[in-house]
C-alpha cells in the first residue's frame, strides 16, 4: 500500500489570520487544538479559491476542515480559517 504524502509546505510553521482567530473563538477552538488537527490530518484537496487548502482533520470527535494557504517566501503555512464540517450544511 502506497504511503500518503504530504506536500512540502506542510512542515511549515504555522501563521494565523485574525479573521482564523476570530472564527476559532466563536467555535471553540484554541491555537493548540488547531495544531493538533493539523498533526493529526487524514486528507488534504485544492480549495476553490486559488492558493489555498482545505485539511480535513477530527477536533471533540467531529469531522471538522482548516483551510490554509502557503506563503512560499515566508516559507509559512497560513491558517486562513477553521470549522466543523456540519456548520456548512
Amino acid at each position: 500500500m502506497a504511503k500518503f504524502v504530504w506536500p512540502p509546505w506542510w512542515e511549515w510553521e504555522l501563521a494565523f489570520t485574525s479573521y482564523a482567530e476570530g472564527r476559532m473563538e466563536e467555535r471553540h477552538c484554541t491555537e493548540v487544538d488547531v495544531r493538533r488537527m493539523m498533526e493529526y490530518a487524514i486528507n488534504y484537496y485544492r480549495s476553490r479559491r486559488k492558493g489555498r487548502w482545505v485539511i480535513e482533520s477530527r477536533f471533540l470527535q467531529a469531522p471538522w476542515k482548516v483551510v490554509v494557504e502557503p506563503d512560499p517566501d515566508r516559507e509559512v503555512l497560513v491558517v486562513v480559517t477553521v470549522y466543523p464540517v456540519d456548520a456548512i450544511k
